[in-house]
């Protein structure tokens, strides 16, 4: 099992050093507005069919005024990295029970790039 400091690096070097086309500075917009932007907002209190991702690092997950909470309602995790990259890449694996979120991002360049984006809105 990695330590969550080990793929959260590996996540950071892969988006810091990666030459790949898909980490150009608008892909990681171009890939959220694609894959997460139709349910998800990075307006703070801006929800659509799912909750905003606006400040989501350090916040506790189902821990906004987001009314539709269902499969994380009651969760006792704190957002970070590396538990976003594993969200991302299949949500019903990840929480162990059938969510809302039904869209997987397989491909680790693509995940690393939307979270790159998210949380560079934050700063």
């Amino acid at each position: 099992m990695k330590t969550p400091q080990f793929l959260a690096l590996s996540i950071v070097a892969t988006v810091a050093f990666s030459s790949n086309a898909a980490f150009a500075d608008n892909d990681g917009e171009k890939l959220f507005n694609k894959k997460c932007g139709t349910c998800h907002s990075l307006e703070q209190g801006v929800h659509k069919v799912g909750p905003s991702l606006a400040g989501i690092i350090g916040r506790r997950a189902g821990g906004t005024n987001f009314a539709n909470y269902k499969a994380l309602q009651g969760a006792s995790f704190t957002w970070n990295l590396e538990n976003i990259n594993e969200w991302i890449a299949d949500p019903k694996k990840f929480i162990g029970k059938p969510t809302a979120m039904t869209v997987k991002v397989k491909k680790d360049d693509e995940r690393a790039a939307i979270i790159a984006y998210i949380t560079g809105k934050d700063n």
